[in-house]
């Protein structure tokens, strides 16, 4: 049973008194302003029936659970249907009491007069409102944006107590001089220096969507006028208790991309309920996939990884976020496969994402190249034997685009574990064996962007390797939400590769950066230190037509990849004869052999 606020009750009567009023206007422009007195009569008796009408067709269309100064086109196409409604009751009770000579032309006037007047009500109530809110000459602040962004923009800012858009900046030409919802545009992206002169603001707001050209022209244009640059929340922003409205831009808002598709009927089916087994969990993309993983509703999952203190910190968080969930959080090194296979045993996952791995070129390609094949080679080897022995049912290793004809021990190391994991779908039908091989992730641990964040923090120089190289770049949740699709959708064997838009410029991201800390490079200069060991000026992802296959997901494509598969007993033998310090020239020997590709750079 609904019960009704003296408010509504309030306003349901002061609808039904314009329906009255309508009904008498009707009556009196169908006469020319001048009703006989037989007619006046007519109108007088017949009214409760059209206030009754109309009651019943308002409340059919749930007019009256409206909230008049939040009124909009959905509330209106609602008004529209209970008058539609209205109209048609009365029309049926006037035919039906028969009443001698009455105009039926008022039945036509009557609901249109009766629209106009209640939706100038609601107009009305909602510009008063507008009004006397708090927000009302709140903070100023220019959108940046053509108008059909800047409408999005000014409908989230609506209502609001802190900001008050005073104007727009739009890359459109043709939109300059124009007007949305009373805010003109002032100019383009370039004049926003003069424009916060001239409106008296010093906040702008980036509508246009991520990764756009606006927003970096935005950037450029802020951080030269000493303006504050904000953007709107993302969309699973606004579902967090602390989002109030814009925030600071961030570099992800600057490279970002739409957001990606998922097949969340599919995710929620292979997870919800069961358990899933993490390795790495405490690291960058582990992380990721165990809190995207939490969502779908995961019965159990099992993290593990080789750091205390990263496994803490996960636990935490986990436990905070999804107390419902139940996590097991294992300090465990892939490379022992006794351990491994005992928590396998033990929790018995039908899935298992490997994201544990040395990625660190430089480090690995001196006086570390022996550890990079025991973790990356070797206990991906474990990982995979374990996943194949415990029956579980997919088994996703997380690769990287530097496996690709790489020049490094990293990269080599990380294309002999995808031949390792292949080789294990060779051997384990019951087990769907997935690759999947991706960039530079944003922010994750030993990428530039922490690099170059505290560079700037200590006043510079940023340090660039070499003026022209460029990496490609996802954002954390990006990559971790594809590796779960690829590890639905991908059948054992396959090695898919990400589709990771279009590659940044180093020097650009580092531009980037100094500028969202509100400096300029005369502040923060940019050094060259030169490349080092192992590192190419431009990574590979082979994502076209001739080295890869196409797949339902427009971002994932399936490699191309041959060649004979690896002898593991092989591999195992050597590096366990190879001892704890072989010389560097035999191991990349070695390596060559295993990876043909492999092209070392000294």
């Amino acid at each position: 049973m609904v019960r009704w606020s003296r408010d509504a009750l309030a306003l349901m009567a002061l609808d039904l008194a314009l329906v009255f009023v309508a009904w008498c206007a009707a009556f009196w422009l169908r006469f020319n302003l001048d009703v006989p007195d037989e007619f006046a009569q007519l109108a007088w008796t017949s009214s409760p029936w059209a206030v009754l009408a109309y009651a019943a067709g308002l409340g059919f269309a749930r007019v009256n659970r409206h909230v008049w100064r939040f009124i909009g086109l959905p509330e209106l196409r609602q008004l529209v249907l209970g008058v539609a409604l209205g109209g048609v009751f009365t029309a049926a009770g006037v035919l039906m009491l028969r009443l001698p000579n009455f105009p039926r032309s008022v039945l036509l006037m009557h609901p249109l007069v009766a629209l106009v007047l209640l939706g100038a009500a609601r107009a009305a109530w909602r510009t008063l409102a507008e009004r006397r809110a708090p927000g009302h000459g709140g903070q100023r602040l220019l959108v940046v944006g053509s108008l059909q962004d800047a409408a999005d923009a000014l409908r989230a800012l609506k209502g609001s107590h802190q900001w008050a858009a005073v104007g727009i900046l739009s890359p459109i030409a043709s939109e300059r001089g124009r007007a949305l919802q009373n805010v003109r545009v002032l100019g383009g992206i370039a004049s926003l220096a003069d424009a916060c002169k001239h409106v008296d603001a010093q906040v702008a707001l980036v509508a246009s969507p991520p990764g756009s050209d606006e927003r970096r022209a935005a950037l450029l244009a802020a951080a030269d006028a000493g303006v504050t640059l904000l953007t709107l929340p993302r969309p699973d922003q606004w579902l967090k208790p602390e989002s109030t409205g814009p925030r600071k831009i961030e570099l992800e808002d600057l490279l970002g991309r739409p957001t990606v598709q998922l097949d969340v009927a599919g995710l929620s089916q292979l997870f919800s309920g069961q358990t899933v087994l993490v390795t790495g969990a405490g690291g960058s993309i582990g992380s990721q996939l165990c809190r995207q993983i939490a969502r779908f509703g995961v019965g159990r999952l099992v993290c593990v990884d080789v750091s205390e203190y990263a496994v803490y910190q996960l636990e935490q968080e986990l436990r905070q976020a999804h107390p419902q969930m139940q996590g097991v959080y294992y300090t465990a090194n892939v490379r022992e496969f006794e351990r491994l296979r005992a928590i396998c045993a033990q929790h018995q996952p039908v899935a298992m994402f490997h994201a544990a791995a040395y990625k660190h070129v430089p480090l690995m390609e001196e006086h570390n190249e022996i550890e990079a094949l025991r973790t990356n080679v070797l206990g991906t080897m474990n990982a995979a034997r374990v996943a194949g022995e415990c029956g579980v049912h997919r088994f996703v290793m997380i690769s990287t685009d530097k496996a690709v004809n790489p020049t490094n021990v990293m990269g080599a190391s990380k294309r002999l574990a995808e031949m390792v994991v292949q080789a294990a779908a060779a051997r384990f039908d019951g087990t769907q064996y997935v690759s999947v091989r991706f960039g530079n992730v944003l922010g994750s641990s030993g990428s530039v962007v922490p690099l170059f964040t505290a560079q700037i923090a200590r006043g510079g120089p940023v340090t660039v390797t070499h003026p022209d190289i460029v990496r490609y770049f996802m954002t954390i949740p990006e990559a971790a939400q594809l590796v779960l699709q690829a590890g639905l959708m991908g059948r054992s064997g396959q090695i898919f590769v990400l589709d990771m838009g279009e590659p940044v410029k180093i020097v650009e991201l580092a531009r980037m950066l100094i500028r969202l800390s509100g400096k300029t490079e005369q502040d923060v200069p940019i050094a060259y230190s030169g490349l080092r060991p192992g590192e190419k000026l431009f990574e590979e992802l082979l994502a076209n037509d001739e080295t890869t296959m196409p797949t339902p997901h427009p971002k994932l494509r399936v490699a191309k990849t041959g060649g004979p598969l690896p002898d593991v007993a092989a591999l195992v033998g050597w590096v366990e004869q190879a001892g704890p310090a072989p010389a560097g020239a035999d191991l990349r020997n070695w390596l060559k052999v295993q990876v043909p590709e492999y092209q070392p750079r000294f």
